[in-house]
C-alpha cells in the first residue's frame, strides 16, 4: 500500500514516526513504590494493564537534536484486534503520531499542519504469534516492514525544501496525548498484548511511568484471565439484546482449574443469578432466585436460556439438557434491559459494590446472545487479561 504525500510535510512526519517507536522496548527498572517510576532497556512490557484506557503506560520528552537514528524496530504479540501502541508529537501535540491496530491490521494515523493522513495495511497480526514491525525512513519514503516483508509504504515527491528539525518530541506507549477526537479513525485503545526486544534509534533517557508495569506471560492461549482480584461490570443495556424475550448466555472453559465467581446478574436492590465454581467441592453451581443447579466441574462449556422457562445445559462430554424450569415471575426480562452483569465477581449491595468471591481461571470464551462478549463495552474493568491466558 503506498500514499504520496508533500516531501517537506512528509520527512518531517516520517522522522517523527521513526522517532516514536523508540519508547516501544522499555522495562522496569529500580523499586516500584506506584510513583514516577524509571524504565529503561529492551525488557517485555505488557500494554493492557491501565483501566484508564487512553492513559499512556509510559511517557518520555527528548530533544530532537539528539536523535540521530532513523530506524526502530520490535516485536509485538496480541490475540487482541484493536489498540493503541504508540504514539510521538511535537509542538505540544499540534503535529502527532499514532501507530494502532485495528481488525488485527497495523494501522498509521498522522497530522502536520493541519494536514492528516492515516495508512493501514500488511497482515492481520493478531494470532498470538511473535512478529517484529520495523519502520525505516528510506531517501523519499518511510516503510513499515512486517516480518521483514515491506507491507506499508508512503511515498512523496516535492520540491519543497526539508525542514530543520528541533524542539521537543513527547513519546507515550499503550496511550495518546491528544484528544481522542481528533484521530481520522476512531478505535478501541485498550490493548491486551506484549512488546518485546526493541531496537530505538539511539536514545537513552530515561522514561516514566505512574506505577508498576505488569510482567507478560511467557505462553499464551486465547481466553481471558481472571487471578482472583480481577473483574469486569457491564450495563446490561449495553450487551447483545433480542426482540423476543430471550437471554442466552455460553461459557466455556476447563472449569476443574477455577474457583470463584464466573458471572452474576444484578437488578437494581438484588442479585438474581450466578454461576460459581468451586475447586473445593469440585462443582460448579448455577442459580436463578430459588433454583439452584450442581454440576461437576469436570465440565467444558455451559449453555443458559432465558425464554419464559429456563434451559440450562452441560457439555459433559456431550450437551446435556440438565432440565427445564418454568418461570412464572420472569424479572430477569426487566433486569436485562436496566441492570449489570459482572464476570469474574459477585456484585455487592450498592451502585458501586464490585462483589466479592472473585474468579481465578481462564475462561476460554463466553457469548451472550450467540456473541463473543466485548470487554470494551465494560464500565468497570480490573486485571483482567481480556484476550489471553497463560497457557
Amino acid at each position: 500500500m503506498m500514499a504520496v504525500l508533500d516531501k517537506g510535510r512528509l520527512e518531517y512526519r516520517l522522522t517523527l514516526l521513526t522517532l516514536s517507536l523508540t519508547l516501544l522496548g522499555w522495562g522496569v527498572q529500580g523499586q516500584g513504590n506506584g510513583r514516577g517510576v524509571e524504565v529503561a532497556g529492551s525488557t517485555t512490557v505488557y500494554l493492557g494493564q491501565y483501566s484508564d484506557i487512553w492513559r499512556p503506560l509510559i511517557r518520555a520528552t527528548v530533544n530532537l537534536s539528539d536523535v540521530s537514528s532513523i530506524k526502530s524496530s520490535f516485536q509485538i504479540r496480541t490475540f487482541d484486534p484493536e489498540g493503541v501502541i504508540f504514539y510521538g508529537d511535537t509542538k505540544g501535540g499540534e503535529d502527532w503520531f499514532v501507530l494502532s491496530l485495528k481488525n488485527g491490521i497495523p494501522l498509521m494515523q498522522l497530522s502536520q499542519d493541519h494536514m492528516d493522513v492515516s495508512v493501514a495495511g500488511g497482515p492481520k497480526i493478531n494470532d498470538g504469534k511473535w512478529h517484529t514491525l520495523e519502520v525505516s525512513n528510506k531517501e523519499m519514503f518511510v516503510i513499515l516492514e512486517v516480518d521483514g516483508s515491506s507491507e506499508v509504504v508512503v511515498g512523496m515527491h516535492s520540491n519543497r525544501t526539508q525542514q530543520a528539525m528541533s524542539g521537543e518530541l513527547r513519546l507515550a506507549v499503550g496511550g495518546i496525548l491528544i484528544d481522542k477526537d481528533r484521530l481520522m479513525i476512531q478505535f478501541k485503545p485498550h490493548m491486551d498484548g506484549c512488546l518485546r526486544e526493541g531496537k530505538w534509534l539511539n536514545l537513552s533517557v530515561p522514561w516514566e511511568t505512574a506505577g508498576d508495569l505488569w510482567p507478560c506471560y511467557e505462553n499464551i492461549q486465547t481466553g481471558s484471565y481472571f487471578p482472583g482480584s480481577g473483574y469486569a461490570i457491564f450495563n446490561t443495556s449495553v450487551l447483545p439484546q433480542e426482540s423476543n424475550e430471550r437471554i442466552k448466555i455460553e461459557v466455556e472453559g476447563d472449569f476443574s482449574q477455577m474457583d470463584g465467581t464466573i458471572f452474576s446478574i444484578k437488578g437494581p436492590w438484588k442479585v438474581v443469578s450466578t454461576l460459581v465454581a468451586n475447586n473445593d467441592t469440585k462443582t460448579v453451581t448455577f442459580t436463578f432466585g430459588e433454583k439452584k443447579i450442581n454440576m461437576k466441574n469436570t465440565l467444558k462449556r455451559v449453555v443458559i436460556t432465558f425464554h419464559g422457562f429456563l434451559e440450562v445445559f452441560q457439555e459433559h462430554p456431550k450437551l446435556t439438557d440438565l432440565g427445564i424450569t418454568s418461570m412464572t415471575n420472569p424479572e430477569i426480562f426487566s433486569i436485562w434491559k436496566h441492570g449489570h452483569l459482572a464476570i469474574g465477581s459477585l456484585l455487592g449491595e450498592g451502585e458501586g459494590n464490585i462483589g466479592s468471591q472473585f474468579l481465578t481461571g481462564c475462561l476460554k470464551k463466553i457469548q451472550i446472545q450467540g456473541q463473543d462478549l466485548d470487554f470494551d463495552l465494560a464500565i468497570k474493568q480490573k486485571s483482567v487479561t481480556t484476550h489471553s491466558c497463560p497457557a
